[in-house]
């Protein structure tokens, strides 16, 4: 393959999350008075981390969210990924290709620690994911649109950024992987394909990126 890393995505690219975390999310504001659509939370929230959430309700509203909005809101979470989680289709396909090929691979996600790993867990995932290759926005100071996190991977992965390529479906994402200098292939499951224009390469079936990658 021509890249040294692929860096995952990990909410809507290796876990089918982003449908479960978007619905609660929206009811949640709702219900604490800031009424927000599903559609509106996956076109202001998709692959961002959740201090997005804060601010953008604090720049509109004026007002803060709880302080435990943070946990109340992951609790529903992994509540919901417990019981219906599933992976992308065609993500463990991936994953044994590049093993099969001795590509090295990591995750890159905007989600925490705890939520990586709840899903992972949930989906059997976790197996194919060494401690040492999952990395969260928690890890660095700021979370996507910079680049801070994939520069943060890569470094921890020993591979220089232009040898990286990222795979998301985020635009958020993709601004960071180009912010980081690296390929970054779009994944348009959920998200229109001109919402990731600036993705080196868009694709539409994770069963299709290990031959887009050689």
């Amino acid at each position: 393959m021509r890249y040294d890393l692929v860096i995952f995505d990990n909410d809507g690219v290796l876990v089918d999350s982003e449908p479960i975390s978007n619905r609660l999310l929206a009811g949640y504001l709702t219900e604490l008075g800031h009424p927000t659509s599903y559609e509106e939370s996956l076109r202001d929230y998709m692959g961002a981390a959740m201090h997005r959430v804060h601010d953008l309700v604090e720049e509109r509203t004026g007002q803060r969210l709880p302080d435990d909005f943070d946990d109340v809101f992951h609790a529903r979470v992994f509540a919901a990924f417990e019981r219906e989680l599933k992976p992308v289709a065609g993500a463990v396909d991936v994953l044994e290709r590049l093993v099969a090929d001795g590509v090295p691979y990591c995750v890159a996600s905007s989600g925490s620690h705890a939520r990586i790993r709840t899903g992972h867990r949930a989906t059997g995932l976790d197996e194919w994911f060494e401690e040492r290759w999952v990395f969260s926005s928690e890890d660095v100071g700021r979370g996507k649109p910079a680049p801070d996190l994939f520069l943060y991977a890569a470094e921890q992965m020993g591979v220089a950024p232009e040898r990286c390529v990222v795979v998301e479906d985020s635009p958020l994402g993709v601004r960071a992987a180009v912010s980081a200098g690296m390929d970054v292939y779009g994944f348009t499951a959920m998200t229109p394909a001109e919402r990731l224009s600036g993705a080196s390469q868009l694709f539409g079936d994770m069963r299709d990126l290990p031959d887009l990658l050689v």
